[in-house]
């Protein structure tokens, strides 16, 4: 099972992790405040954002990745998949029950 990390600004957090669970793209999403600091357009700047560990299902991951890159605000969002080597069973089964 896949877990996606994505980052985003706290005002875009809860509509992405709410939309993805409700549309079934995601049985659940864990929302971790953080402090990004980063390099765009040749400025190094800080900001307060939330880390989305955004639980799937392999079958399901690039529409997922795909509806959070349309509902995410950034130009170019973080998103990346880690691939989960071990779980536990019943919790990966409970995931791919909430998944369609």
């Amino acid at each position: 099972m896949p877990t996606a990390y994505v980052t985003a600004p706290q005002s875009a957090a809860s509509e992405i992790a709410t939309a993805v669970v409700d549309e079934r793209l995601a049985a659940c999403v864990n929302r971790v405040p953080c402090q990004s600091t980063y390099r765009w357009e040749g400025e190094v700047l800080t900001d307060d954002e939330t880390i989305l560990l955004i639980k799937t299902t392999d079958e399901s991951y690039d529409r997922l990745e795909a509806r959070v890159d349309e509902l995410h605000p950034y130009e170019v969002p973080c998103i990346e998949r880690f691939d989960e080597t071990a779980l536990l069973e019943r919790f990966g089964a409970w995931i791919a029950e909430s998944v369609e």
